[in-house]
């Protein structure tokens, strides 16, 4: 007699946008701090029965039984993040399928594929597959515009990819420090600097000391 197949779970990756660029500027005492800060961030946003799996440096994988419930979750952090000054953007992607549990950690096809959805979203965005919008708009649960197909190492067939979406921040003053990445308000910045016909923001002077050395480095990176 044949095993009874896995039931399907959805499972989603976040990380910090710039994480590197900001251990780097600010060192390592400094990201571990922020990284901390994001595994709560993501321990208070759970919704429902989704739950932290692990942490990954600076990327938590997370699992629900239910599309919804992640999403939601998702959406709540996104939304926490935002509300947080002088803080990292977020990526994430998510996708739902079996897997098999060993331990705590979950093995298969569908969690792969959820890590290269995530690894494939920019700064700020939620990316699903179409398994999900299809969940998520029968649920009447946000609405999910399409993002390209893209193809991922070791995924045989191509993956249809869309953009869940969500209330935008006020971000009518913020920009991204261009040394560390990290999401600043303008008004409040400690330090500017002009090159290039633009005037450039810095969470502080380190990081403008570091553009004024290189400054073609890091404007060749915004």
């Amino acid at each position: 007699m044949s095993p009874a197949p896995e039931a399907a779970l959805a499972f989603a990756f976040v990380d910090l946008a710039g994480f590197t660029a900001l251990t780097e500027a600010h060192g390592d005492a400094s990201a571990a701090g922020v990284a901390e800060r994001f595994y709560g961030l993501c321990e208070h946003a759970l919704v429902g029965d989704t739950r932290v799996v692990k942490h990954i440096g600076d990327a938590v994988m997370l699992v629900s039984t239910s599309p919804e419930a992640m999403a939601r979750t998702l959406l709540a952090l996104a939304a926490q993040i935002d509300a947080v000054p002088e803080f990292p953007g977020f990526r994430a992607g998510f996708h739902t399928g079996p897997a098999v549990e060993r331990g705590g950690d979950y093995f298969g096809a569908a969690v792969n594929l959820a890590s290269r959805v995530a690894a494939h979203a920019r700064s700020g965005q939620i990316l699903c597959t179409r398994p999900v919008a299809t969940a998520l708009e029968a649920a009447g649960l946000g609405t999910c515009a399409p993002s390209g197909v893209a193809r991922f190492k070791n995924v045989a067939e191509a993956v249809e990819v869309l953009v869940l979406e969500r209330a935008p921040a006020s971000t009518s003053g913020e920009e991204l420090d261009p040394v560390c990445r990290m999401r600043i308000d303008r008004a409040s910045a400690p330090a500017t600097l002009p090159y290039a016909g633009r005037t450039w923001a810095f969470c502080s002077f380190e990081c403008a000391q570091r553009f004024a050395r290189e400054p073609e480095a890091y404007a060749t990176m915004t």
